[in-house]
């Protein structure tokens, strides 16, 4: 897919990921719709855009609320009369041990990351289908692959994702295109915005955030990914091979990764 003059809803566009995107999908010509749940935030994005100012509309939304998604998909729909490509980009990650992590916590993550998602997901597409084109773009993660330290309920919220729309993708018409972006490693906040056990945030980033790839260099692979119709893409540093590793030698990526310290 082409991504100039395409109709783009992007969550999670205030920071991180998303908010790179924002600024390549502008570049390259898209017409956007960007929200999260900070306005203000939506707000400087839009203002650091270098393109028509008239082509990004705002849309705060809550992702934990799924109850009010549909409305605010129709409200995004009446927008520009349709769109062609939802990103979810929108999401929360947990820095803390399973045992230690309230089941509320838990709860709240995915219901940010899995089912607000699919909220969203299912609110838009019997527009697409009406049409017969459309994209889905699920912003993932490597964890959404194999587990590690720390992350059980946000690594279980990115599990969930590919197995709802691996079979998703199955169900719709091929014209339909669902693509589901693994990131690694990339240097944006989402550590320091991390829940703990309790639910209160991280408030710092992890070593292996702050050495990631830079944001935007992750926006350009994420937009050559989807202009190739990929339906599953890993980007990221060496940690990449780590979904390799998984596949072929569960026994030694087990070993390995109850070794590793990681952050």
């Amino acid at each position: 897919m082409d991504i100039k003059n395409k109709i783009v809803w992007l969550t999670g566009a205030s920071s991180g990921i998303g908010e790179a995107l924002c600024y390549e999908l502008n570049e390259a010509g898209a017409k956007l719709i960007i929200s999260s749940r900070n306005s203000e935030m939506l707000y400087q994005v839009k203002l650091k855009c270098t393109k028509n100012p008239m082509d990004i509309h705002i849309l705060p939304l809550d992702l934990e609320k799924t109850d009010t998604l549909p409305e605010i998909a129709e409200s995004a729909l009446r927008i520009y009369g349709s769109i062609d490509m939802i990103i979810h980009s929108g999401g929360v990650s947990q820095r803390s041990l399973a045992l230690e992590t309230g089941l509320d916590v838990a709860q709240k993550i995915m219901n940010i990351n899995f089912w607000g998602t699919v909220a969203l997901s299912k609110a838009v597409l019997p527009s697409m289908i009406d049409k017969g084109a459309g994209h889905l773009v699920i912003i993932s993660s490597l964890v959404g692959k194999f587990g590690t330290k720390f992350r059980s309920a946000y690594a279980a919220s990115k599990h969930a994702l590919h197995g709802y729309f691996d079979s998703l993708r199955t169900e719709i018409d091929p014209n339909i295109k669902i693509s589901i972006i693994c990131p690694g490693f990339i240097k944006t906040n989402v550590t320091i915005n991390a829940l703990t056990s309790d639910g209160s945030k991280q408030n710092t980033m992890d070593n292996a955030q702050a050495n990631g790839m830079p944001a935007r260099d992750c926006a350009k692979k994420i937009i050559k990914a989807i202009e190739s119709n990929k339906e599953e893409v890993y980007i990221g540093g060496k940690e990449r091979y780590s979904v390799l590793l998984k596949r072929f030698f569960p026994a030694v990526f087990s070993k390995l990764i109850r070794k590793a310290k990681v952050t």
